[in-house]
């Protein structure tokens, strides 16, 4: 299974893709999708929702994973986290993937075992997992590293259910 995980943002969406079974998982690509602070909001969905597409293309991934988001203070932002994760959905649908979502609380539960770890546990147990020399950095990029694991992880307790 070939997982192409999004943790969005408008400013920085952060992307990561795993190729993984029950048994191994491998690294293949991360980074950002970077938008411009003074353009116009509009545009920047444009640019995320038109990289996505691309990200899609080049990767062909069997799922697409988004951060499920939750936001109890900060509302504006909240909002355009939501515009930025419709975007990358209607990409994903567009190229007729499903989408896939989890919180960060299940993320951190999937890759550390604890839903309450710290971002540095997380990243470090991102390393080991995906054999890198070192945290994949920014933190955008890790996170979403971490949504693509965490749904090659349940793809594969899936199938193995089945069986």
């Amino acid at each position: 299974m070939r997982a192409l995980g999004f943790d969005p943002g408008t400013a920085t969406t952060g992307y990561g893709v795993v190729d993984g079974d029950a048994s191994r998982l491998r690294h293949v690509a991360h980074g950002i999708i970077a938008t411009p602070a003074d353009e116009h909001f509009a545009l920047r969905l444009k640019r995320i929702h038109d990289e996505a597409r691309e990200l899609i293309r080049v990767h062909r991934p069997n799922v697409v994973v988004v951060e499920r988001i939750y936001f109890k203070q900060n509302v504006t932002t909240g909002i355009a986290v939501a515009q930025a994760r419709g975007v990358l959905a209607l990409a994903a649908v567009e190229a007729g993937l499903p989408v896939a979502e989890y919180s960060p609380t299940e993320v951190k539960t999937a890759i550390v075992g604890y839903g309450r770890a710290e971002k540095r546990q997380v990243q470090e147990m991102i390393k080991i997992l995906l054999n890198l020399d070192a945290p994949p950095k920014p933190d955008d990029a890790a996170d979403a590293l971490g949504l693509a694991i965490c749904q090659v992880q349940a793809g594969a307790l899936q199938s193995r259910l089945r069986e």
